[in-house]
């Protein structure tokens, strides 16, 4: 290839890519133009959404992370070198699955010698039980001294004793071959792989983990204010970081007693996943809903993006628009109650992010948001 050509191929993709990014930059920049013009002196297309009462019930929030309620790590209980690995990472497995082994040959010809020996003892012990039972009919008979007859009883006691060493021996041979085939201890799926074929294991040391998400829960700490609130058997929600609804579980479980500083209370709330949508790990922020309601303003959770209880609305009064701070309470049913704002009041949904204080509004009907639940936000409650 010439110095002429390779300039050519080198130079190409670069005036492109620079190409590229030049044009991106321009939209953005005339987008951004456009905004900041609309926002001081045009007018902005916008739908409104009123603030409108609705029934809360009293609600605890709470922040937590996803577990598997059956989750397992399962240790090497032998030394040995992993001779057969069955599993990767992401694998279905059933109860009782084997993952891997450790010098699995080598624990079964022990399995197999200990069966020989047992088997070996047992014949011996038979024997010698005939010649026992011999030895009695002749004592009776005298035709042997006392002496020969007790010689045969304690020959047939030691092997009898032999065959249940042996037995135990062979049991020992099978439990050892057993902790060297690392099974799965329930149905779920293979989170963690440890090990490759030819590492040596030691007691003790992690070769994988086990978890069945079709069950999770969640472990909160909730303030000590919330012990007279919070029941058993208490509906929770939640949302969840890649998942786009409102997920349910109830709780299971509240401490006996507080933390030992006496600020915080453990609950356990179970969530139902028999689709596995949800993965353990997962960091949560919910409220678990107490008794009674309560009537209070409120807006669709969908226009209020924030997750803090502070936030920032724009109101429409005589078609311009004006800020209001207010404050959020934790969503249920797709709706968050709000203080700062009357009942009636008329709140920016689509368009709110063109508008800013003193803009002037073109309303247009017939386009309410849609809760979380895919109604339309005009016709709650």
């Amino acid at each position: 290839m010439n110095r002429k050509a390779l300039l050519l191929y080198i130079a190409v993709p670069v005036v492109v890519i620079a190409g590229a990014a030049t044009y991106h930059r321009g939209k953005r920049n005339t987008e951004l133009d456009h905004q900041a013009t609309v926002k001081t002196s045009g007018e902005v297309a916008v739908t409104l959404v009123p603030v409108q009462e609705r029934s809360f019930r009293p609600a605890v929030a709470f922040t937590g992370t996803l577990l598997a309620v059956n989750r397992a790590e399962l240790k090497a209980e032998v030394t040995g070198r992993v001779t057969r690995v069955a599993v990767q990472e992401g694998d279905t497995v059933a109860a009782g699955a084997l993952l891997g082994a450790q010098d699995e040959d080598d624990y079964l010809l022990g399995v197999q010698a200990a069966e020989a020996q047992v088997a070996q003892a047992q014949a011996q012990a038979l024997q010698a039980q005939r010649d026992n039972d011999r030895s009695v009919t002749l004592l009776e008979k005298r035709s042997i001294t006392r002496q020969a007859a007790q010689q045969a009883e304690t020959a047939y006691n030691a092997t009898k004793a032999a065959a249940q060493a042996a037995q135990s021996n062979l049991g020992l041979a099978r439990l050892r071959l057993k902790k060297a085939r690392l099974v799965a201890p329930f149905a779920g799926q293979v989170a963690r792989r440890a090990v490759q074929p030819g590492e040596m294991l030691n007691p003790g040391q992690t070769a994988f983990e086990v978890v069945d998400n079709r069950k999770l829960e969640i472990r909160a700490d909730l303030p000590a204010e919330a012990m007279a609130q919070v029941k058993v058997g208490q509906r929770a929600t939640f949302h969840s970081i890649g998942v786009d609804r409102l997920v349910e579980g109830r709780v299971a479980q509240v401490s006996p007693s507080l933390s030992q500083d006496g600020r915080t209370l453990r609950v356990r709330v179970e969530v139902p996943n028999p689709d596995g949508t949800l993965k353990g790990g997962l960091f949560v922020e919910g409220v678990i809903l107490g008794e009674g309601e309560t009537k209070a303003p409120s807006l669709p959770a969908t226009l209020v993006k924030a997750q803090d209880r502070d936030a920032e609305v724009y109101v429409a009064e005589q078609n311009v628009a004006r800020r209001h701070k207010v404050v959020l309470g934790p969503e249920q049913d797709g709706y968050r109650p709000v203080s700062g704002l009357g009942l009636g009041a008329q709140v920016v949904d689509n368009g709110k992010d063109l508008v800013g204080e003193g803009s002037r509004l073109r309303v247009i009907s017939g386009a309410g948001p849609t809760s979380a639940n895919g109604g339309s936000a005009a016709g709650g409650k």
